[in-house]
């Protein structure tokens, strides 16, 4: 576990990507075999030309190369990986070039839309492009003109990728090496909106024409019930609706499912993309306006104004006879529509606590 933060508002660290830390494992092997030099630290250029010194766990030579570890530091990010120890293990070869394989703990990739295609191991194109740059750079250094056959492995990741969607996008048996610039940035969600971007591409490139983006597993369950949709047509979205609409504008599908709690869902029909309380907040006074279109009275208006929560409001209001759910539902498809191509059928759902449906706007 990590230790507890300070109660004082501090500024939160920064991290390295497991693409950086499998770039400084590989360099550290690569010199530990070419020049015969042990080191305790190695040091590697980020895309963005940053120098940074990575410390290393262990760097030594083995039956048929060498091998390096280092430890993945997230910052204050909350990484899975955080704490795992990134390992490579690399051997030469006479054939030019750079071969990667996955090694204990990084999964392979086994379904299409990805970046890339299956059969190979879960590392993606900048943490290669890294990781060959840099080999490439130290053969050059040591005069060597042969190639190398590269391992990536990560501690435990088998267990860890148990709590990530790789399974979700077809990409087994481990996690992913990841990154574009090196860099982690604490809380900046980038990681988990290109999890959304690539479960969409996932299921467009495996035949799935109807995709359910869910806020959480209440609303996937009841999406998975009432369509029978293929878990890889089920995009858990999390609060970033946005990150789902503006993607399919790159990426259509013929029809999408949006289905969450009432309190998101209300949060998308006043033009919110970002669902978390962070950056947005329930409008009791929007619930109010609109019951009074269908019919509340002043006293129900002010007593769903002054609601503590969305239940409470919509509670009220179903109270009342009147069918806020659906007209809340219908200003979201709106919202989404807008942000749509054409093509693009789209439908909301909103549930309540239990997970029952409290509202839907029907396909349009």
């Amino acid at each position: 576990m990590r230790p507890e933060t300070s109660e004082t508002r501090q500024p939160l660290r920064f991290g390295y990507t497991t693409g950086a830390c499998a770039t400084a494992a590989s360099l550290a092997a690569a010199q530990r075999l070419l020049t015969g030099v042990a080191s305790d630290t190695v040091g590697i250029i980020l895309p963005r030309g940053q120098l940074v010194e990575f410390p290393l766990v262990y760097c030594r030579l083995t039956a048929v190369g060498a091998e390096a570890a280092v430890v993945k530091d997230a910052g204050d990010d909350p990484d899975v990986t955080h704490g795992a120890l990134v390992m490579a293990q690399l051997q030469l070869s006479d054939a030019p070039g750079v071969r990667f394989q996955a090694g204990p703990g990084v999964g392979t990739v086994t379904l299409p839309g990805l970046p890339i295609p299956p059969g190979e191991p879960a590392i993606n194109p900048t943490p290669r492009r890294m990781i060959t740059e840099h080999l490439t750079r130290a053969a050059l250094e040591s005069g060597y003109c042969g190639g190398f056959n590269i391992a990536i492995g990560v501690e435990c990741g088998a267990e860890l990728a148990l709590k990530t969607l790789n399974s979700r996008l077809g990409i087994m048996g481990g996690l992913s090496i990841l990154g574009t610039t090196g860099i982690v940035r604490p809380f900046s969600c980038s990681a988990y909106i290109a999890s959304i971007q690539q479960a969409i591409d996932v299921a467009r490139a495996s035949g799935c024409h109807h995709i359910a983006a869910c806020t959480g597993s209440a609303s996937e369950s009841l999406m998975r019930t009432h369509y029978r949709l293929p878990e890889m047509a089920l995009i858990e979205m999390g609060d970033f609706a946005g990150a789902v609409l503006k993607h399919l504008r790159r990426a259509p599908v013929s029809r999408l499912s949006l289905a969450g709690g009432f309190g998101k869902i209300s949060k998308l029909a006043a033009g919110h993309l970002d669902l978390h309380s962070r950056n947005s907040s329930v409008d009791f006074l929007l619930l109010a306006v609109e019951a009074a279109a269908l019919g509340a009275d002043g006293a129900l208006q002010e007593a769903m104004r002054t609601a503590n929560t969305s239940q409470q409001a919509l509670a009220l209001a179903h109270a009342a006879g009147l069918p806020l759910g659906e007209r809340i539902c219908g200003m979201a498809r709106d919202q989404a529509r807008a942000l749509l191509p054409p093509e693009v059928a789209v439908e909301v759902w909103a549930i309540d606590r239990a997970g029952q449906p409290v509202g839907q706007a029907g396909f349009a």
